[in-house]
């Protein structure tokens, strides 16, 4: 029988930042929530975009900057947003970062 809950030990395992590029791993989609990890070598960029869902970002490791929705905020471990679907952002790490990632139910 499954257990009835998930367990993850150490989340930072679960997304290694890599030395070049962006890797994204989703840990979990189900009833309509959808969660992920991004983990961004220093220097990578998600250029503005919008989501069709609504999402939240939090950063977990390493600085970098956020743009949500036309203001600049910096992107440091605890820093948590919740964005409506289709609200214009893009994130720049500066350090090596790891950033969780939940696209919400429209």
């Amino acid at each position: 029988m499954a257990l009835p809950y998930t367990f993850c030990p150490d989340l930072a395992a679960e997304a290694p930042i890599p030395a070049r590029g962006i890797l994204s791993q989703t840990l979990s989609n189900e009833r309509g929530i959808e969660f992920l990890l991004f983990a961004f070598a220093a220097g990578e960029q998600l250029s503005e975009h919008t989501s069709a869902r609504p999402a939240i970002i939090h950063i977990l490791q390493g600085e970098g900057d956020l743009t949500v929705g036309g203001d600049a905020h910096p992107a440091q471990p605890g820093m948590w947003v919740r964005m409506e679907s289709e609200v214009k952002h893009s994130l720049v790490a500066r350090t090596p970062m790891l950033m969780a990632l939940y696209l919400l139910p429209s």
